[in-house]
C-alpha cells in the first residue's frame, strides 16, 4: 500500500491484533524527545513517520519550518536530503541495469572519458615530513559497481591530509558546472585507493549521476522524474525548487547551525548541478513512498519498479568479511553494518549492540534526515529535520526510541 495520510491513527484493537505493533505509550516517549529538542533550541523542527504494514502508525510534526518566519512545521515541508539522495540515485542506476542500458561491470570511463588510464595516489612523506603521494597505475579500472559501493577510490576532502589537498587544490567546485563538468574534473584526479579494495565515502554517487545521464540519454532529474518520481507520486522531490509555493514550504536549519547553513547556500547557488550524491530535496510524504517501494522489494501499489534480483543485490552487504574490501575509521555505516548500493545493511548486533533487525537498511545525511527500513518488522521509520550540529546524538536517540516502541522487535 502507499503512504496514507487520510487517517493518521490506527485503532488499538487493530494494532493489538498485529504482531510487533508499536506501543502507544512508547511512541509518546518519542514525541516527548522531539518536543524537548525543539523547546531547548537544539533544532528548529522535525517531522517523524513510522509506517508498518503499509500504513502510518505514527506521523507527527514538531516545531517550525523556519524560526525566522515562525512558519509551523507541516507534513508537506520540503527538506534538503543531502546524502539521502544516494539511495534514490542507486535505484535509478539499477533500473537502467534492469533495462539492459547499464552494466555493473562497465568501466566508468565508458561514460566519463577522463577516467581512462586512471592512476592511484599512494601516500608517502615528502622531504619535509609532510603529506605527499606518488602515482601508480590502477590495477583495474573503476566500474559502475564501484561507484554504487563507494569502492571506486574516489574520495572527498573530509579525509584530510593529502586527500584534502588533492580535492581542494584542484578547485572541483569552482564556478558553475553540471554533472558532466564535475565528473570530468573528478576523473582527472588520481584515485585514493585501488578500485574495489577499500570503502571510502566521497563523490562516487556524483559520478554515478553522470553515468546515469549518459546511459539514459537525458539529465539525471528528467530520468528520475520519469522513472521514479512521477510513477511513485513523489510530487515535491527535485533538485531545484522553482515555484513560490514550494519555496515557502522549505525547511530551514537554525541560523546558528553554521555549517549546514553554508552547505545549503552552496547547493542552492549551483542549480545546474544535479548532485546524485546529495542534491535532492523532498518531503516526508514523498520519501515515504520511495521507502515503501524498497520495503516491498521493488513493488509499489501493485506495480513493479525494480526487479527482485536488482533489489536483492542492492540490499545485500558486499563489503564484509571475505570481500577483500577494507575501510578506516570514516566508516559511516557504523558498527554492525555492511554496505549495499547506497544503503547500509545490518549484518550483526555489533559491539555497540544497537537495537534493530538483521537485514535492516538505513542511511542518514549531513542535514540530519534519516531512513531505516526493517523488513522483519515490515516497517520503515523516517526522520526529516535540518541540523548538522545535533544530527549525531539525535540519530542515536531516534533509532533507540523507535525500536523501544515495538513490543516484540525481531532480532534485538
Amino acid at each position: 500500500m502507499g503512504l496514507l495520510l487520510c487517517s493518521l491513527s490506527v485503532s488499538t484493537a487493530v494494532r493489538g491484533a498485529e504482531a510487533n505493533a508499536p506501543s502507544a505509550e512508547k511512541l509518546q516517549v518519542l514525541s516527548h524527545f522531539f518536543e524537548n529538542e525543539v523547546a531547548t533550541g537544539k533544532i528548529s523542527g522535525a517531522v517523524v513517520l513510522i509506517q508498518q504494514h503499509g500504513r502510518p502508525v505514527y506521523l507527527k510534526t514538531f516545531g517550525k519550518r523556519d524560526v525566522r518566519t515562525g512558519a509551523p512545521m507541516t507534513t508537506d515541508a520540503i527538506f534538503a536530503l543531502r546524502s539521502m539522495t544516494k539511495p534514490i540515485t542507486s535505484v535509478a542506476a539499477m533500473m537502467l541495469v534492469d533495462a539492459g542500458k547499464l552494466s555493473l561491470d562497465d568501466p566508468v570511463a565508458k561514460y566519463v572519458p577522463s577516467f581512462a588510464g586512471a592512476k592511484v595516489a599512494l601516500e608517502k612523506a615528502n622531504a619535509k615530513g609532510g603529506p605527499s603521494f606518488e602515482l601508480v597505475p590502477a590495477v583495474r579500472p573503476p566500474t559502475v559497481r564501484d561507484l554504487l559501493l563507494q569502492t571506486s577510490g574516489i574520495a572527498g576532502g573530509y579525509v584530510g591530509g593529502w586527500v584534502e589537498q588533492l580535492y581542494d587544490g584542484d578547485h572541483l567546485f569552482d564556478g558553475q558546472f553540471n554533472n558532466a563538468d564535475l565528473a570530468e574534473r573528478i576523473g582527472k584526479l588520481p584515485l585514493t585507493r585501488q578500485p574495489g579494495t577499500f570503502w571510502r565515502y566521497g563523490h562516487s554517487a556524483d559520478v554515478l549521476g553522470r553515468v546515469i545521464e549518459v546511459a539514459a540519454g537525458e539529465t539525471l532529474y528528467h530520468f528520475m522524474k520519469r522513472a521514479i518520481f512521477d510513477p511513485l507520486g513523489m510530487k515535491h522531490t527535485k533538485f531545484v525548487l522553482d515555484t513560490a509555493d514550494e519555496l515557502a514550504l522549505r525547511a530551514e536549519p537554525l541560523p546558528s547551525d553554521l555549517n549546514l547553513v553554508e552547505q545549503e547556500r552552496r547547493r542552492r547557488s549551483r542549480p545546474e548541478w544535479e548532485s546524485g550524491g546529495g542534491g535532492l530535496v523532498s518531503t516526508i510524504v514523498d520519501y515515504g513512498r520511495f521507502a515503501q517501494m524498497l520495503l516491498d522489494r521493488g513493488m509499489f501499489e501493485g506495480k513493479r519498479y525494480l526487479g527482485t534480483a536488482a533489489v536483492k543485490d542492492m540490499t545485500t552487504d558486499h563489503i564484509g568479511p571475505g570481500s577483500g574490501i577494507g575501510h578506516d575509521y570514516f566508516f559511516f555505516p557504523g558498527d554492525g553494518f555492511g554496505y549495499g548500493y547506497g544503503l547500509a545493511v545490518r549484518t550483526s548486533a555489533g559491539e555497540t549492540n544497537q537495537p534493530g533487525s538483521i537485514g535492516e537498511l538505513k542511511w542518514d545525511s549531513l542535514s540530519g534526515t534519516y531512513i531505516g527500513i526493517d523488513p522483519k518488522l515490515d516497517m520503515f521509520y523516517l526522520l526529516m529535520e535540518q541540523t548538522d550540529n545535533e544530527r549525531g546524538p539525535i540519530r542515536v536517540a531516534f533509532r533507540k526510541l523507535v525500536y523501544d516502541a515495538f513490543a516484540n522487535p525481531v532480532g534485538r
